[in-house]
């Protein structure tokens, strides 16, 4: 099977929804009308037409032999403005010491903070059920495809990136971190408060407190879950890890999620990947599984084995059809697996 990464198109609508379906996703949830508006949104923003702080770009996996869309990413160019802040909380220790009993505390405290200058963020990752588990290592094709356009078009994006990631839920889909902290400052359901922060920030600012919150305040059930990783998420942390992004010590308000981050320019696709132009060799020898997109107007990326010579490149026929692309085009090359050389770097 041929597969490729690229950015979405307005006929992709009706498949990225039966997709969004199959999960419950707050930046992709599977209703028509939401997807219909982030397509439209995506499109303009990879032609340019809007600022920063509103540009979101949403990119599919295709099954190029079945035509079909079996995976997902999303970057959210900016998170974080003065119209509608990111929010957060920091988790920070205190020290109490008592003279007279001789005997100290080291707490934890959560500390509410807004971030009017955000990072760039990405989520929307997902794939299609049938297609997990296959040898091409599909989820991690389009998420670190989502790197190789950010390295292409870096003015368009902020120097931070910032990932969310899904704590440990209950089986009825419930946060305990939520139970235990924000329900009782709103009164929402968690559900409701975590849809309505998708548009409306002004809630969490004017109803959560503002003074640090003492950890061993909590029940032990929300103690137990704060920054951590659910399970279904636990790939994503270890492939975002293997790629330089470390956890930050802040938490989503809502659900108690850890938050990661990495510096723009240290992301190891962006750090190791650099430009190749396609060569035609008379005697080719491909090896290897190189991450690649083009760097013409259509954004279009793939995983294929490679001749790189220098900084010329020759790859198999069917992938230069793939990528429509042609001899002497440059595009940008990085490695796919990242882990070994992680440790050397």
């Amino acid at each position: 099977m041929s597969f490729v990464i690229r950015a979405v198109h307005a006929d992709d609508l009706s498949q990225l929804v039966d997709l969004a379906k199959q999960f419950t996703l707050l930046n992709l949830p599977g209703e028509k009308k939401i997807i219909a508006e982030k397509i439209s949104k995506s499109k303009l923003s990879f032609a340019g037409k809007l600022p920063k702080e509103k540009a979101e770009y949403l990119f599919v996996l295709e099954d190029t032999e079945e035509k079909i869309i079996v995976g997902s990413s999303l970057i959210i160019a900016k998170h974080g403005s003065e119209e509608t802040p990111h929010s957060f909380f920091r988790v920070l220790k205190k020290d109490h010491f008592s003279q007279d009993l001789g005997i100290g505390f080291i707490h934890q405290v959560l500390r509410f903070q807004l971030d009017i200058d955000g990072p760039t963020e990405i989520g929307g990752l997902l794939v299609d059920k049938n297609y997990r588990r296959r040898p091409e290592k599909l989820g991690k094709q389009i998420s670190l495809a989502r790197f190789i356009y950010i390295a292409l078009h870096l003015d368009n994006f902020q120097d931070r990136i910032l990932c969310e990631l899904t704590p440990p839920l209950t089986e009825e889909g419930r946060s305990e971190f939520w139970e235990a902290l924000g329900r009782r400052f709103t009164g929402l359901p968690y559900q409701e408060a975590d849809l309505l922060s998708q548009s409306h920030k002004e809630f969490i600012e004017s109803l959560f407190p503002q003074e640090d919150i003492y950890l061993c305040l909590l029940d032990a059930k929300a103690r137990l879950v704060l920054g951590r990783v659910g399970e279904a998420t636990k790939p994503a942390q270890h492939l975002l890890e293997s790629i330089g992004f470390e956890y930050l010590d802040e938490v989503d308000p809502f659900d108690g999620g850890p938050h990661y981050g990495v510096n723009t320019k240290d992301v190891l696709p962006l750090k190791m990947g650099r430009r190749l132009k396609l060569t035609d060799f008379k005697e080719t020898s491909f090896k290897g599984r190189h991450l690649m997109g083009t760097t013409n107007k259509e954004f279009r990326a793939t995983v294929s084995p490679a001749d790189i010579r220098g900084d010329q490149i020759g790859l198999p026929a069917r992938v230069i059809e793939l990528l429509k692309i042609k001899m002497g085009d440059e595009i940008f090359v990085a490695p796919f697996e990242y882990d070994k050389q992680k440790e050397q770097t």
